[in-house]
C-alpha cells in the first residue's frame, strides 16, 4: 500500500469454512463496483460532450458507492490480516515471544470485535429509519436514488467483520493457551514462556492503569484529548492495526470527554457511514486502479530501457537512468511503494552488472521511489486535499515544480558522487550492451505514457475533468495501453480489480477512523490549545515549521506516511491558517517531509520493500539504509528550499 505500511500479521490465516466463500463474493462484488465506477464516469463524460446529454445522478451514485465499496472489502482484508499496522515491535514478539504476541494480537482483535458490534448496533435502526422514510439521495421528480440498499452494505460489510474478528480473536487465544513446549521462536529454539507471560502481563497492566488514570484523575478534554493522542501512536506502535488504534482511542476520548457512550456510538457510526461518502472519495480506488494496470504493463521497465539507452554513456548514467524512469512512472502510478519494487527487480541488476557497488543500487532505487508520493497523480496528494479540504487539483499542479527539482537534484547528486566519491558509487564499465534510445523507440516505449499523462493531468490543470474523472479516464486509457501492448489478459483484469479493492479498503478505512479521530480532537478542543500555544510562544511561520519538520521525521520513522497525515493535520492545519500558511504550500511541505520517513530507520518503508523485492542474501538492511544517505539529505534541502521560498510550489498556479 499506499504509502502504507505492510499487510497486518505476520501470523497464519485462520482456519477457512463457509464465511470464507462470503468474504471473497463480497469481495468481487466490491472489485466489479470500482470498475462499473469507472465505466460509469467514463460513459458519462461521453454523454456530456458528444451529445449534450449527461447521465443523472452520477456523482450521487458514486458518494454512495465508495463506502458500499469499502465494507463489503472488509471482511476479507480483516481475514487475510490486510488492514494497516507498523509491525516493528509486533513482529519482534510474534519471532521470539509467540505467546506475549499471542495476547497482544488476542487484544487488538477483541478491539475490533467491540468496534464492528457498535457499528452493527448503530446501522440496524438507521438503515430500518431508510427504508421506512424512503429516503433517497438525488432531486425529488427528476432522479432518486434509494438509500437504503447502500446502507445494507454497511451492516453486511460490519457483520462478516465481525465474524472475521471472532475467528482470529479465537485463533489468538488458543496461541496463549497452547501447553508449554508447543510454541517456538523463530530460530527454533523453545519459548521463554516466563518472558511471553511478563510482557503480556506489563501491557495489560498499562492499559488499565492508563484508563483509570484518564478517568479518575484529570478528565479535562484537553488532558483527555492529549492522553487518547499518546495511546493511540502507543497502540500503534505496539503492532494495533492503524484504523483500529484510531477507532479505539478516539471512541473511549469521546465517551470520557462528554460522559456519554451514546455519543461516542452516534460518532462512530456517523463517521463508518458518512466519512467517505462524498463523490471525491471515488478519486482513490480509481488512481490505485490505474497504477496497478500501468505497473502490471511494465511500464517502468520501458521507461528504465528508454532513460538507460539516452544516458549510456554519461558517468554515472545508469544511477540517473533510474531517477529518471522512477519520475515518469511516478507521474502515472503515484505509489513510492510500487516504484521502489518495481525498479528493485529493473534497476538493481542492471547497475550491479555494470559495476555499480550493491550499497549504492539499492539506495539509487530506495531514494528516487520518493518521487512517487509527489510528482502527481500522487496518492499522498489526494489524501490531504481531502483531509484539508483542499483542491486536489491545484495540488497536482503545485507539486509539479518541487517533483521536477527534487528528480533533478537526484541527478545532479548522482553525478556528484559518481565523480566525486567512486569509491561509494562503484567501478563503472562501459555500457556498450545497453541498447541505444533511437527516436522510435522512445516514441513506441514513451509516447502511449506521455499522452496518459497530458491527459491525466492537462485535463485536470485545463478543468476539463475533475480529478476524479481523470482518474477514470485514465484508467480506462490505462488498461486500453496495456491490451494494445499485450501485456496483460484477463486473468490479469481480474487480479488487478480485486488488488485495487483490497488496497482501496485498506486506505479508505483509515481514512473513516481518521475521521472519528478528528471529530474526537474537535471536541478536546486540542487544535485550539495548539495554536494558543504557538501563538504565546510568539512562533513565527519559520519557527513553526522547525518544529513541526523535526516532528514529522521522528513520526516517520516508526509511521507510514498516509498515518502520519492523517494523525498530525487535524492538530496542525488551524495552526497554519492562524499563521497565514497556505494550505496548497503546507501539502506540498508536509509530503516532502513525510516522504522522507520512507528512508529512515527503524521504519523505512521503501527500504524494506526493496530488501523483500530482491534476493534473500543479496544486500543487508543496513546496507540499504546507507545507500539512502545521500538521498535523504537532498530531500531534507529540497524540502528547506520549498519551505523558504514557497513561490516553488505556487508558481504554476499564477497562470
Amino acid at each position: 500500500m499506499n504509502g502504507s505500511t505492510d499487510a497486518a500479521g505476520v501470523r497464519g490465516k485462520p482456519p477457512g469454512s463457509i464465511d470464507a466463500t462470503f468474504n471473497f463474493v463480497l469481495s468481487v462484488v466490491s472489485a466489479v463496483w470500482i470498475f462499473a465506477i469507472m465505466a460509469l464516469i467514463c460513459a458519462d463524460i461521453v454523454m456530456r460532450n458528444a451529445f449534450n446529454a449527461p447521465i443523472s445522478g452520477v456523482a450521487e451514485f458514486i458518494a454512495l458507492s465508495v463506502p458500499a465499496c469499502v465494507f463489503l472489502q472488509l471482511p476479507a482484508a480483516i481475514a487475510q490480516r490486510r488492514l494497516v499496522r507498523a509491525d516493528l515491535t509486533i513482529g519482534v514478539l510474534e519471532r521470539h515471544f509467540p505467546r506475549a504476541a499471542a495476547v497482544f494480537n488476542l487484544a487488538f482483535a477483541l478491539a475490533g470485535l467491540f468496534l464492528f458490534w457498535k457499528i452493527l448496533g448503530w446501522a440496524w435502526p438507521d438503515i430500518v429509519k431508510s427504508y421506512a422514510g424512503r429516503e433517497f439521495s438525488g432531486v425529488q421528480g427528476v432522479y432518486e436514488i434509494p438509500v437504503w440498499p447502500f446502507k445494507l452494505t454497511l451492516i453486511v460489510g460490519a457483520a462478516f467483520g465481525l465474524i472475521q474478528f471472532a475467528r482470529l480473536a479465537w485463533v489468538e487465544l488458543r496461541t496463549v493457551l497452547a501447553p508449554r513446549g508447543a510454541l517456538s521462536s523463530a530460530d527454533g529454539t523453545p519459548e521463554n514462556v516466563a518472558a511471553s507471560l511478563l510482557i503480556a502481563i506489563a501491557f495489560i497492566a498499562a492499559i488499565v492503569t492508563f484508563v483509570a488514570l484518564l478517568v479518575i484523575f484529570d478528565p479535562r478534554p484537553t488532558i483527555v484529548g492529549a492522553w487518547s493522542l499518546a495511546a493511540m501512536l502507543a497502540l500503534v506502535l505496539i503492532g494495533m492495526p492503524i484504523p483500529l488504534a484510531l477507532m479505539s482511542a478516539s471512541y473511549l476520548g469521546i465517551w470520557i470527554i462528554r460522559s456519554s457512550e451514546m455519543l461516542a456510538i452516534n460518532t462512530l457510526g456517523l463517521a463508518a457511514s458518512t466519512a467517505v461518502g462524498s463523490y471525491e472519495f471515488g478519486v482513490i480506488p480509481l488512481f490505485i486502479m490505474m497504477g496497478l494496470v500501468l505497473e502490471k504493463a511494465d511500464v517502468g521497465r520501458d521507461a528504465f530501457q528508454v532513460m538507460a539507452g539516452m544516458l549510456r554513456k554519461l558517468h554515472g548514467g545508469l544511477g540517473i537512468a533510474t531517477v529518471g524512469a522512477n519520475a515518469i512512472f511516478a507521474s502515472i502510478v503515484g505509489s513510492s511503494i510500487a516504484s521502489a519494487a518495481v525498479f528493485s527487480r529493473i534497476a538493481v541488476p542492471e547497475m550491479v552488472r555494470h559495476g555499480y557497488t550493491k550499497r549504492f543500487s539499492v539506495g539509487t532505487v530506495a531514494g528516487s521511489s520518493v518521487l512517487g508520493m509527489l510528482i502527481p497523480p500522487s496518492l499522498l496528494l489526494i489524501v490531504y486535499g481531502l483531509v484539508a479540504e483542499a483542491s486536489v487539483g491545484r495540488l497536482f499542479i503545485a507539486a509539479v515544480v518541487p517533483g521536477v527539482l527534487l528528480a533533478v537534484s537526484f541527478a545532479l547528486a548522482i553525478y556528484a558522487m559518481a565523480h566525486l566519491t567512486p569509491r561509494f558509487v562503484g567501478d563503472l564499465r562501459a555500457v556498450a550492451d545497453v541498447e541505444p534510445a533511437s527516436g522510435g523507440k522512445i516514441l513506441r516505449q514513451l509516447g502511449p505514457i506521455v499522452f496518459l499523462v497530458f491527459a491525466v493531468i492537462g485535463g485536470i490543470y485545463t478543468g476539463y475533468f475533475t480529478p476524479t474523472e481523470a482518474a477514470a479516464v485514465g484508467t480506462a486509457l490505462a488498461f486500453v495501453i496495456a491490451f494494445a501492448k499485450r501485456r496483460i489478459g484477463w486473468a490479469e483484469v481480474r487480479a488487478i480489480v480485486l488488488e485495487t479493492s483490497f488496497v482501496s479498503a485498506s486506505i479508505l478505512f483509515i481514512i473513516v477512523a481518521a475521521n472519528l479521530y478528528t471529530r474526537q480532537v474537535a471536541l478536546s478542543g486540542l487544535p485550539m490549545i495548539v495554536s494558543n500555544y504557538v501563538s504565546e510562544a510568539g512562533l513565527e511561520m519559520a519557527g513553526f515549521l522547525a518544529v513541526y519538520f523535526v516532528l514529522l521525521l521522528f513520526l516517520g520513522m516508526i509511521l507510514d506516511s498516509v498515518s502520519i497525515m492523517l494523525i498530525m493535520l487535524p492538530i496542525v492545519l488551524p495552526v497554519v491558517a492562524a499563521l497565514g500558511g497556505d494550505k496548497i504550500w503546507f501539502g506540498i511541505v508536509t509530503t516532502i517531509v513525510v516522504e522522507i520517513g520512507l528512508l529512515t530507520p527503524p521504519f523505512g518503508l521503501s527500504v524494506y520493500v526493496v530488501k523483500s523485492v530482491l534476493e534473500r542474501n543479496f544486500v543487508t538492511l543496513a546496507d540499504i539504509f546507507i545507500g539512502s544517505i545521500p538521498f535523504v539529505l537532498v530531500m531534507i534541502a529540497v524540502a528547506i528550499a520549498v519551505m523558504a521560498f514557497p513561490e516553488i510550489s505556487l508558481w504554476l498556479l499564477r497562470f
